[in-house]
């Protein structure tokens, strides 16, 4: 540490000099406010003020913050700025937060009012980007104890000025990394360790000697150095001829330079790309420019890149939407929010530097905006004034390729306190464009394959309809965390004669597009012997014969429930899949349901099993996959506990009831596999909206079915409906007498949302609808029945047959 033990020592003179090359450092961080956050003692020295007295004041009171000496700046070799020609940045417009980049310079202070002792002061300042309160780190120096030892009492005999360099160029900058975080105790190592991580990012401090011998700033700290913790020898030469760096007077700025860019594009290159997220991306690329690159940069893309659709075709033209995904600056927050709003998007115009490089893919450079070219190029756009953003300012436009095709283009700005974009810049933001054309385009593919399977899984789960006959649904899907998210779980709900509902979950082991269209063929299959009326044990037989002639590889798990709003019954078979869980509505309580396991679809040679469980008004039942309750390295059993609790917590709506679920059973963490969740609310169907007739099969008891329904139509206060009933009920029923076998006949209303009208009789053979032609006189009953209903059709179970219809309740005459 820069520790001092005399408290009466003039400012900017140390007790005891230093040895000759080491630089004594003042350290002074600088809050976000303004105030001294840190005040070194070599800053105590420098300046004259104890610590005490500094912690808390403004800055602008305790440092040189002006008179900046302009003849003794350095150029901006290294892309890092210095006052020079009395246009650049002070130290005033650091600790204001005007700058966003490293700057040094020279100032002179007068510690006190009646005091003529001068202190020529050289000064670094690095904004410090991150969380917590520190916004920029000050290093100071006295240049005129540094001349005094370098033995010039002419202060013209030699000119000093501050300047950087980076990490990598000389090795004294070890010392700098070494020392620097001892003077920063109170910070802790994690503030530390990041402050010296931006200093070293930035360039290390050096001094450059009549502009020629440029050396590396070795911090003196004041205090005695231990065996191997000295400085580097030599780095202040004691006589002005002599060289210091290998390349002497003739030091190699073009290539330093070139290995600057080079060090800027490899980290740059390492810092994008983390995240296959498009929109993450383009933010990594938009804020890798700036500072360091550019103040400004805004990144546009086509509407077709962004929207995750295909490659797009072509160049783009005068009618290319692009959307201004991103910006970036480091000007005040919100500086350009009006200018440049995110989100915008508009077809560029034509004379522009933007349309140019849009179209012609290669860059487009404009060392600096004139007046003329701002108010000509903002003329161009309609609905903003562009001319405060880009007058003065040096632009470069690259363009963002893949596969030599523009995806988008970056707009990148430098403001006119720093130099102007050259043609290595131009090389170099092509270069960094490139890299960025290539990793957006990664994002753009990703994207494109993300949203393909989640179309296609979309399009392969059910439509569910939330109120069925006599029950409520609800459901959930949530995708698997793993690459492509396509997986083979699926529920649905099917609607079968008799005002049932089967109600279907099932899981196809293993994930991708393989597991997704075996599921679409199993889906298919169930749905197909369902509406067949195929018991629920017979169909989980033929469904494991089908899974085995379609491939060996074709496992499954399935349970399928058939719910009897009528009878409050419900049917059960299960195919290897977890059991379900009822929630009981007369006490709240929940139960797995101990039914038959099964083996899963697909191992063949195995019996099914059918239960057979009553259920009341009110019960509900949860239906799920294994991904839900199954989490790698703990029991399943915990999670089926969790789904019990979880299912029995009471709830304003079933949409509700499912997300409290959810929540529960994710609460857990790693989750991998997807999850199809179906909750089913067993309401039942109550007795006084069921009716019930047994008919003869003789002609005349076609009119006492329509006086039967005439009158209970009219006993549940639907007048509207009389008249259409009437006349459907009179085909089927008149197509029973006609075409069965002579037994009884069976008539059922039943009312819910909706009207319900059953005809059974004893001929299995299903009815077809004919073709007729104008002089028939028989065979339009069931296309007078296709026209009126809402829905009809048949099913066949063992030597009966059943032809229904439904007709909505608020139908007029």
């Amino acid at each position: 540490m820069d520790r001092g033990s005399e408290r009466d020592v003039p400012p900017g003179r140390g007790a005891g000099d230093a040895a000759a090359g080491r630089v004594p450092l003042g350290v002074v961080v600088v809050d976000r406010d303004g105030l001294v956050s840190h005040w070194s003692s070599g800053a105590r020295r420098l300046f004259g003020v104890d610590r005490e007295d500094a912690i808390g004041r403004p800055a602008v009171d305790l440092l040189p913050v002006s008179g900046a000496l302009s003849d003794d700046a350095l150029p901006d070799t290294y892309g890092l700025h210095q006052a020079h020609d009395g246009l650049g940045p002070d130290l005033e417009s650091s600790l204001d937060g005007r700058t966003g980049y490293a700057t040094a310079g020279r100032a002179r202070l007068c510690p006190d009012e009646g005091d003529r002792t001068r202190i020529d002061v050289l000064w670094w300042a690095y904004p410090l980007i991150g969380p917590g309160p520190s916004r920029l780190l000050v290093l100071a120096a006295d240049a005129t104890r540094l001349r005094d030892e370098r033995g010039y009492d002419d202060e013209t005999a030699e000119r000093i000025s501050p300047g950087f360099a980076r990490h990598t160029e000389l090795p004294a900058s070890e010392d700098l990394e070494r020392r620097l975080p001892e003077i920063l105790p109170n910070m802790g190592p994690e503030l530390s360790g990041r402050i010296v991580s931006q200093v070293l990012e930035l360039g290390y401090p050096v001094l450059e000697f009549s502009q020629y011998d440029r050396v590396p700033v070795t911090p003196y700290w004041g205090v005695p150095r231990r065996p191997g913790r000295g400085p580097v020898e030599a780095v202040v030469p004691q006589q002005r001829t002599a060289p210091v760096i290998p390349t002497g007077a003739e030091y190699d700025l073009e290539y330093a330079a070139v290995r600057e860019r080079l060090e800027f594009l490899n980290e740059v290159s390492s810092g994008i790309g983390t995240s296959l997220d498009l929109g993450e991306t383009i933010r990594e690329v938009t804020s890798a420019a700036v500072p360091r690159f550019a103040d400004f940069a805004g990144t546009h893309l086509r509407a077709a890149v962004l929207a995750g659709e295909g490659f797009p075709d072509g160049p783009p033209d005068a009618s290319t939407v692009m959307f201004r995904v991103w910006v970036e600056h480091n000007d005040e927050p919100g500086r350009w929010d009006d200018t440049v709003p995110v989100g915008e998007a508009f077809a560029f115009p034509e004379h522009t530097p933007f349309y140019k490089c849009m179209v012609t893919g290669e860059p487009v450079l404009i060392p600096r905006v004139t007046e003329e070219l701002s108010n000509r190029i903002s003329g161009e756009f309609e609905k903003r004034d562009l001319r405060p953003l880009i007058t003065h300012r040096s632009l470069l436009i690259v363009p963002l390729k893949a596969r030599n095709v523009v995806l988008g283009f970056m707009v990148l700005m430098r403001r006119p306190d720093r130099p102007a974009f050259d043609d290595m810049d131009r090389t170099t933001g092509a270069e960094l464009a490139a890299r960025a054309g290539l990793v957006l385009d990664n994002a753009r593919m990703y994207t494109y394959q993300e949203n393909v399977a989640d179309t296609l899984q979309d399009s392969m789960l059910p439509q569910v309809t939330p109120r069925m006959a006599g029950c409520d649904v609800a459901t959930r899907y949530l995708p698997g965390t793993r690459l492509g998210r396509i997986g083979g779980d699926w529920f649905d709900t099917i609607k079968l004669p008799g005002s049932r509902t089967a109600l279907v979950v099932g899981d196809v082991m293993g994930h991708g597009l393989n597991s997704a269209a075996m599921m679409g063929q199993l889906r298919t299959a169930v749905q197909t012997m369902a509406t067949m009326e195929t018991p629920p044990a017979q169909l989980l037989r033929n469904l494991d014969d089908l899974a085995r002639r379609l491939g060996e590889n074709y496992l499954a798990t399935c349970l399928y429930a058939v719910y009897d709003p009528i009878r409050g019954e419900l049917h059960l078979a299960n195919a290897g899949h977890i059991p379900p869980v009822l929630v009981r509505a007369e006490d709240g309580r929940s139960e797995l349901l101990d039914l038959p396991t099964g083996a899963p679809i697909g191992v063949g040679g195995v019996a099914f099993e059918s239960t057979v469980v009553r259920v009341k008004p009110g019960d509900r039942l949860v239906l799920c996959t294994d991904g839900l309750v199954e989490v790698r390295g703990s029991d399943i059993g915990e999670g089926l506990a969790a789904l019990c609790e979880s299912a029995a917590h009471p709830a304003a709506s079933m949409d509700v009831a499912c997300d409290t679920i959810i929540r529960a059973l994710n609460t857990r963490g790693g989750r991998k596999d997807d999850v199809a969740l179906l909750m089913a609310r067993l309401n039942g169907i109550p007795d006084d909206h069921v009716a019930e007739w047994h008919l003869d099969a003789a002609p005349q008891e076609v009119a006492r079915a329509r006086r039967l329904v005439h009158d209970q139509l009219l006993e549940w206060g639907l007048p509207q409906t009389v008249e259409t009933a009437q006349l459907l009920v009179s085909e089927v029923v008149t197509n029973a007498v006609q075409h069965g076998s002579g037994g009884r006949i069976g008539l059922r209303v039943v009312r819910t949302d909706a009207l319900l009208f059953e005809v059974t009789d004893d001929e299995p053979g299903l009815p077809a609808m004919l073709s007729t032609g104008p002089y028939d006189e028989s065979g339009r009953g069931l296309r007078v029945v296709s026209r009126l209903a809402r829905e009809w059709g048949a099913s066949a179970t063992g030597h009966h047959k059943t032809v229904w219809f439904e007709q909505a309740v608020n139908e007029r005459q």
